[in-house]
């Protein structure tokens, strides 16, 4: 089968060859948190496979963007220089198949570095890639992070030995640009940022539950509230099965989104 991966010219490692990429797809992940580091990672001259079950193009959870993998869980690389998983409203499918639970498991035990963004980190979990570590994850998947037993991070951007993680959606871009310049170097990462204007001055102070206020909250969990249960859900399905190993509060006291909702 034939490997369509993308690979860049090697602009800044010169004559070393290029770090391998692993980065999962799956159906109902949130573009932005595979583009952001993904842009990034290319920019610096690494080789990234767009890896999932099968080659048919997985749909995104925000609008419907399709995109296709380059490789499959059988015919990818046995060993990933980076793993990486994105977050997704549908991040609780995968938290649950036993085939991409196994194919984490697997390369995440050889892999250099191992990654995720959003909510991402709780497939890691849920393969046991992050039993004694710290991680960050979105800010309304917190408490459920802690639950699977990971001491959960506050930071936008969390390096904790080589599990390196990221927040929310948009921390992906200030994730992929940590984690090249953690293994490539400033000059690999900055090139990154010019290519890209990452100079973010957002026009609204409104990207954290204290700075928005209760009422856009509110307006969040409303419209989130299926996504949400069928996280938490997920995350008791895993703690019941005896998966996780033990809870961790979240230090901030963020209360879980999903709380005093009707289960559906």
């Amino acid at each position: 089968m034939e490997d369509r991966t993308t690979t860049w010219p090697a602009h800044l490692t010169g004559d070393a060859a290029p770090l391998e990429v692993g980065m999962l797809l799956y159906e109902g992940h949130t573009a932005l948190n595979l583009v952001g580091p993904y842009t990034t990672f290319v920019l610096a001259g690494m080789r990234v496979h767009l890896v999932a079950k099968t080659l048919a193009s997985v749909v995104s959870d925000d609008g419907g963007l399709t995109i296709a993998p380059t490789t499959t869980f059988d015919a990818s690389t046995e060993r990933f220089d980076i793993l990486f998983v994105p977050g997704g409203g549908l991040v609780h499918e995968p938290m649950l198949d036993p085939a991409t639970l196994a194919w984490l498991a697997d390369r995440g035990a050889t892999a250099s570095y191992v990654t995720a963004v959003c909510n991402g980190p709780l497939v890691l979990a849920a393969a046991g890639l992050l039993d004694g570590y710290r991680a960050s994850t979105h800010w309304a998947s917190r408490d459920q992070l802690a639950r699977l037993g990971v001491e959960v991070s506050t930071e936008r951007v969390c390096v904790d030995r080589n599990r390196i993680s990221g927040g929310g959606v948009t921390a992906g871009i200030d994730f992929g640009l940590a984690l090249v310049g953690h293994t490539l170097g400033e000059k690999a990462a900055s090139y990154a940022q010019l290519v890209m204007e990452y100079t973010p001055e957002p026009p609204f102070d409104a990207g954290s539950p204290e700075s928005a206020g209760a009422d856009v909250v509110a307006l969040r969990t409303r419209f989130m509230a299926e996504p949400d249960t069928a996280l938490r859900d997920a995350v008791s399905h895993l703690v019941d099965q005896g998966s996780a190993p033990g809870s961790h509060p979240v230090r901030d006291g963020i209360a879980d989104p999903g709380a005093g909702l009707a289960r559906t």
